[in-house]
């Protein structure tokens, strides 16, 4: 038995719920008398739905193929091997259920170990191996092509990327070493580490072939037909690969420096795998493949066994798995058509929303407001987007006037929201002019008509109070901007019935949105967490600590912004609002700062000035702020903002604001940008012992999002 045989049957027996994906030989005869060719199949089984990946007995079922093919080329009876997909699907890399098992930094060498083993093989074969890219790769799946001798890839594959350093690992079975070899240390540094922590950016077939990581590109309607008549070229010697050979000099470390550049700018030095990943790619100009592969190898075990990797696949299967199956979302088959919506406002807010329920429930939407110029500048507004759309190739034509025909504009809210079946508001975010708009509504719209609100702190319950139809008046908030931030808080309020429940929740999966519910308290979720943090902050510049000094003190968690800039992006005014909101529910843990009063009260809009290229504290507001004598320093600050997360999760889930603390965290990322390294914010506060020092208990059990005992 072979040491990757070993390897892998230790490991497999350790993960028997792998889903196993089958390597299937079978031969052929190339065109144009190209010679007897070996062509590896992958597959798991299973439609596109569910992509192929490599667990132990998946890379065990590979090692038996190249086996197989290796003994017929020695044997001269074929001239090459290839390797391909299922439809759709090429594979999309290790089967990451089988890291969560892992106990010992033994076990999470030999996985690493395991698929080098594999994958080198195709290297070694007495005739040339070629990858025929056809769909999705990922990580594992795009390595394993990187060890063949060519490429081609699907001109309609839509999903190519090496995404391990978005979730805390390194491409390890050959990415780090190999494609800086294969393109140059730059345009790797793009792939692996700029793109992965872009929100896990994807490459099109187009720009695989751009970047030198395919040697071919042909269109997916034959993709394998066109991919075998070149290989046939290639072996006969009738088509020449010719490859640029990568810069080994300076700009080897400048694309590295760069590296390091957004690592920083991404993460801040929070999360290792950007900077293992780095490190692996630096040295890797020496073209020693065996030492990069042991490198690739090490910092595999290190991250398998670090709490960063683990928190990162909690994120990942919130994202996936709880988010779209949100918990107590009731029965869907209590939901209720929507042909047409209704938009009361036609500010951004509510021009955004009529633009995303116009792509995706591809329905009327009407704007109202209180004169013709508002509602003439939100319609405009979204035929702007839409013409945009249209110049990016978002959209067809036809599409696009469809698009602009379905959303318009009237001051007549009775006859644009009289036969509508949904209607949100999107006012001022005042309680009393929220409840005189739905007592308007109920009034306008049918009975069945559900009447949402975006409101982003106050009660949904209070909002239907008086109405005769109270059941049907839900809370539906969004984040802004709406194109990007997936999540979308729905809120029951006390009289909610199911029906208009089910139908929100409908709605948001139509939206392409992931839908937690949320109870009807104040500022929810993400609002409510952090508010209470920035207090925290806030407290500590009010008490004398300088504003720089505040605002880096979260640093250490790589938060995708600071405090400040984020209080700068949501806006003094409405930052000001919502802990108004919170201190009258909360009194004695949410404070109001009298120098943000002064700042909204001056009309400024922002703290913060960038004449210098940098965030410097604006000198009119600083002249606006009166503050004590106490100084605290970074790690002062950021104890005390930890400390108060930790509480107000530990209430809101007291008060059953959410299901458990896994819809926490899935808030936090989805809505909040906050990092997958972090898991949200509940692992790292188990991590770092401030769950236990202030709630006396971990939020999650050790094992989840942590390495098992």
């Amino acid at each position: 038995m072979s040491s990757a045989a070993e390897l892998l049957k230790g490991a497999a027996e350790r993960f028997p719920s792998e889903v196993v994906t089958e390597a299937r030989v079978r031969h052929l005869d190339l065109p144009d008398d190209g010679g007897r060719f070996a062509l590896i199949t992958l597959d798991n089984g299973f439609d596109h739905t569910k992509p192929t990946t490599f667990g132990p007995r998946s890379l065990a079922h590979l090692d038996e193929a190249i086996d197989q093919v290796a003994a017929e080329a020695d044997r001269g009876e074929i001239v090459g091997v290839g390797l391909t997909g299922k439809p759709f699907v090429f594979a999309v890399g290790a089967d990451l259920k089988g890291v969560e098992v892992i106990r010992e930094r033994d076990e999470a060498l030999a996985i690493g170990a395991g698929g080098h083993d594999v994958f080198r093989r195709l290297a070694g074969l007495a005739v040339p191996t070629f990858t025929f890219y056809n769909g999705a790769a990922m990580g594992g799946g795009v390595e394993v092509g990187l060890h063949c001798t060519y490429r081609t890839v699907s001109a309609s594959a839509a999903a190519f990327a090496l995404p391990e350093v978005f979730l805390g690992l390194v491409p390890g079975w050959g990415g780090c070493t190999l494609l800086p070899n294969l393109i140059g240390a730059d345009r790797a540094v793009t792939v692996i580490i700029e793109n992965a922590l872009s929100q896990n950016r994807m490459l099109k077939g187009p720009q695989v072939y751009e970047l030198g990581i395919a040697d071919a590109i042909f269109e997916g309607a034959d993709f394998l037909e066109q991919s075998l008549r070149w290989a046939s070229a290639v072996l006969r010697g009738e088509l020449e690969v010719v490859r640029q050979p990568p810069d080994r000099g300076e700009a080897w470390d400048q694309a590295v420096a760069r590296g390091r550049s957004i690592a920083d700018e991404k993460v801040h030095g929070a999360a290792p795998a950007a900077y293992r990943a780095l490190d692996i790619i630096s040295s890797a100009r020496n073209g020693d493949l065996r030492e990069g592969f042991a490198a690739e190898d090490r910092a595999l075990a290190d991250l398998i066994m670090g709490d960063e990797l683990r928190s990162g696949l909690y994120a990942f299967d919130l994202v996936q798995r709880r988010a779209k199956r949100p918990a107590g979302a009731p029965d869907a088959s209590l939901a209720r058509p929507v042909t047409k919506v209704g938009i009361v406002g036609a500010g951004l807010m509510a021009s955004q929303l009529a633009l995303l329920f116009a792509r995706r429930l591809e329905v009327p939407v009407v704007l109202t407001d209180i004169d013709q110029e508002r509602v003439d500048k939100g319609v405009a507004w979204v035929h702007e987007q839409i013409d945009l759309l249209l110049l990016k190739g978002r959209v067809g034509q036809d599409k696009a006037n469809r698009l602009k025909a379905a959303v318009t504009g009237s001051l007549d809210r009775a006859a644009a929201f009289g036969d509508a079946d949904f209607v949100i508001e999107a006012v001022f975010e005042e309680l009393a002019v929220k409840r005189q708009v739905f007592g308007e509504l109920e009034g306008i719209v049918p009975e069945h008509a559900i009447l949402a609100t975006n409101t982003s702190s106050l009660s949904v319950s209070g909002m239907a109070e008086g109405l005769a139809h109270p059941e049907r008046v839900i809370g539906f908030h969004f984040f802004n901007p709406v194109a990007v931030l997936p999540l979308l808080e729905i809120v029951r309020g006390t009289a909610t019935d199911d029906a208009a429940l089910a139908t929100a929740f409908a709605v948001a999966k139509k939206l392409k949105k992931s839908a937690v519910l949320v109870k009807d308290a104040p500022a929810f979720v993400v609002n409510r967490v952090l508010t209470r943090f920035m207090g925290e902050v806030l407290r500590s510049i009010d008490e004398g600590t300088p504003v720089e000094v505040a605002d880096r003190a979260l640093a250490p968690l790589g938060l995708p912004m600071t405090p400040i800039v984020l209080l700068d992006l949501v806006g003094p005014a409405v930052a000001h609002h919502v802990a108004g909101t919170l201190h009258a529910a909360y009194p004695d843990r949410f404070a109001v700062s009298d120098n943000l009063g002064r700042v909204v009260a001056a009309g400024k809009r922002t703290l913060y000035v960038h004449d210098s290229g940098k965030p410097e504290l604006d000198p009119e507001v600083a002249a606006l702020f009166e503050v004590g004598s106490t100084v605290l320093s970074e790690e002062q600050v950021r104890a005390r903002a930890l400390d108060a997360i930790a509480e107000e999760v530990g209430l809101m889930l007291d008060e059953g604001v959410v299901a458990d603390a896994r819809d926490v965290d899935l808030c936090l990322i989805t809505g909040a940008g906050w990092p997958f390294h972090l898991g949200g914010i509940t692992p790292y506060l188990d991590r770092e012992g401030i769950a236990q020092r202030v709630r006396g208990k971990r939020f999650l059990t050790q094992g989840v999002a942590s390495v098992p005992e």
